[in-house]
């Protein structure tokens, strides 16, 4: 089934599903089967998101929230509405310069909330360049920002020529991530008490309050019960290989999947 339906068409047809008559086995067996296909198209996306805008404006999203600061007017002494927090996503509109030269741009945050941003705080493909500066930036960032923000590169720039590069960088920041993420769960996880809880001990690391914001994400870690480490499933490579395979990056991503035995 295409993944463009939209999320209303999902939630339409989820809602049809629902109602079918289940007072026979094969009703409750077509009710499952149903159940399971609807699940599989309300499940969110994980590197093929796009960024959509509040009615259906020219999208742009905060990739530098130390920037955001949505003002009454363009100006940096202009009052404070409310600040934006990174991977809004807001309506694009037309630009001024203010006085000092910085450029602002209006935006509008929800149907009755608008104002001015600074145009760096924002990421757009309407906008040319945007795609190399906002690569800079997650050059420029470390661990987890610079992982949240090359998700955000990915879901905003479908067709930029520096998408590999993106990829790269979020698939190594990933393992990076992992073996952080293996070092504080062995730090807080206490193996008496997971012995004295009597589940599964894989069960524990992979419950790991840590990996909730990579969930976030949607980058996801394996677990090796033997090693007592996490490892990165390796997405953003095998994505890498499967849609650039011709590019620099491409050789890395294979012989990073090819170091872990993964396809």
């Amino acid at each position: 089934m295409s993944r463009r339906l939209t999320s209303r068409t999902r939630v339409k047809f989820l809602t049809h599903l629902l109602r079918l008559p289940t007072h026979s086995a094969l009703a409750g067996a077509s009710f499952g089967v149903a159940f399971a296909i609807a699940s599989l198209l309300l499940a969110p996306q994980t590197l093929a998101k796009r960024v959509r805008a509040p009615g259906g404006a020219r999208a742009a999203v905060v990739v530098d929230e130390r920037l955001a600061a949505l003002r009454d007017a363009p100006g940096l002494s202009a009052n404070l509405v409310q600040r934006l927090g990174r991977g809004r996503a807001v309506s694009l509109r037309g630009p001024k310069v203010a006085r000092d030269g910085v450029t602002f741009y209006r935006v509008g945050v929800t149907s009755r909330t608008s104002g001015w941003v600074q145009g760096e705080a924002l990421a757009s493909s309407a906008r040319a360049g945007d795609d190399e500066r906002l690569l800079r930036l997650i050059s420029g960032s470390e661990g987890y920002d610079r992982l949240e923000r090359a998700v955000i590169f990915i879901e905003t720039f479908p067709r930029s020529p520096l998408r590999p590069a993106a990829l790269l960088l979020l698939g190594e920041t990933a393992d990076d991530a992992a073996r952080t993420l293996s070092r504080e769960a062995a730090r807080r996880l206490d193996e008496r008490e997971m012995a004295a809880g009597g589940a599964p001990p894989h069960s524990y690391f992979l419950n790991f309050s840590g990996l909730d914001r990579y969930r976030r994400q949607g980058i996801i870690f394996t677990f090796d019960a033997a090693k007592k480490q996490f490892q990165y499933d390796g997405a953003a490579w095998r994505e890498l290989v499967r849609r650039h395979p011709r590019s620099p990056e491409a050789e890395r991503a294979r012989a990073r999947l090819g170091e872990r035995g993964m396809k």
